[in-house]
């Protein structure tokens, strides 16, 4: 529903993981299990200067029951934005899948026809104001404002239309810039590499979608627009990210990119996402649209899924994000307290909370029972 695009995509972007586009990839080896390549040696390590060039990624996990596998691949973002990801281990797992698992995500869904989206459309692109015409000096307290166009000078430059945005926007787009300035992207095109590999193979891809029907769009803007409110945390939290996190977003992107898993569990998540998930889901008009339960509805459709296609297949792949498998309340760890069994990937022990904190594995793991 392209007309409502300014907040659904907010929404999205909170919501859900973010797509990409495709690295280079290699023709997939024989389908023979082994353990994860060594980092290679020309992968620069220079904190806080991002690695560049042919990099591995860490180890899948595995879950399994009987002789039915899943294996899963942690993603995350931000990543480097300058690798050629290539990974054999999930080549080799992807060759042999019949089944591609998306990584879970909400989809938005409104049926008002042509003359609906005709009258929205002045009304959603206005979603992306701040109410009554206010700049973003008029919602925020002063020193707030001040960090703000510290970093907007920095980052995105003399641009007075964001400043009639609304503090949720503003945050994105100021986020999306300083992720580029330092080198880094979204996800490092390994979405699209997957998609890549799974396309060559003939191996179907499976979306694994929350959908929240909007019944009620025009009421829906209206209360969407009057919850600027609940912006704030999300906005302020995005500063602290930028002005301090940067250099352990960094970190993070590096240890995924070369499979450190031991040092991307220990390296701290500035938690950015989960305060503007937190804006959304806890406004007034989150439970109108669905949206006051969507972590654990997002959780429940991608454990269906996992489960049906552990069932169907001898062998299936999925992706998920890095924090729900290195997490003990993540999906991991809830299969594995519904009797799958789970395995993490080589060089990682098992985490503090002995429940599922991810736990998975490729060939050579000891199962993590």
């Amino acid at each position: 529903m392209n007309l409502m695009r300014p907040w659904i995509v907010l929404l999205c972007f909170v919501l859900a993981a973010p797509a990409t586009v495709a690295a280079p990839v290699q023709t997939p080896p024989p389908a023979t299990t082994a353990p994860a390549p060594a980092v290679p040696a020309n992968v620069p390590l220079l904190a806080p200067v991002v690695v560049s060039g042919v990099v591995p990624g860490p180890g899948l996990w595995k879950v399994s029951k009987g002789d039915h596998v899943l294996w899963v691949l942690g993603t995350l973002s931000p990543l480097p934005g300058h690798i050629q990801w290539e990974s054999h281990e999930v080549e080799q797992a992807l060759a042999q899948s019949k089944q591609v698992l998306l990584a879970p995500k909400i989809k938005m869904k409104a049926d008002i026809g042509f003359f609906g989206k005709l009258f929205l459309l002045p009304t959603a692109y206005g979603a992306r104001k701040n109410p009554d015409g206010k700049t973003l000096d008029q919602v925020m307290d002063a020193p707030t404002y001040a960090r703000w166009l510290v970093l907007k000078k920095q980052y995105i430059g003399d641009d007075g239309g964001i400043e009639r945005w609304r503090p949720l926007f503003a945050a994105q787009e100021l986020y999306k810039k300083a992720l580029k300035t330092n080198g880094l992207s979204n996800d490092g095109g390994v979405s699209g590499a997957v998609d890549a590999l799974a396309k060559r193979g003939g191996v179907p891809e499976t979306p694994v979608e929350y959908q929240v029907e909007i019944k009620q769009p025009r009421e829906a803007l209206k209360a969407f627009k009057a919850a600027a409110p609940s912006d704030l945390e999300c906005f302020n939290r995005t500063l602290d990210s930028i002005e301090h996190d940067v250099p352990a977003m960094t970190a993070r992107a590096n240890a995924w990119a070369t499979g450190d898993l031991e040092e991307l569990r220990q390296l701290p998540d500035s938690h950015r996402r989960d305060a503007c998930v937190t804006a959304i889901t806890s406004a007034g008009f989150a439970h109108q649209l669905g949206l006051d339960d969507v972590p654990a509805q997002l959780q429940a459709v991608w454990l269906a899924a996992a489960r049906k296609a552990l069932a169907d297949n001898t062998t299936s792949f999925a992706l998920l994000p890095m924090n729900e498998l290195l997490s003990s309340t993540g999906y991991l760890a809830r299969l594995k307290a519904l009797g799958y069994a789970v395995e993490a990937p080589i060089g990682l022990d098992e985490a503090p909370a002995a429940a599922g904190s991810a736990a998975p594995a490729p060939a050579g793991s000891a199962a993590a029972h």
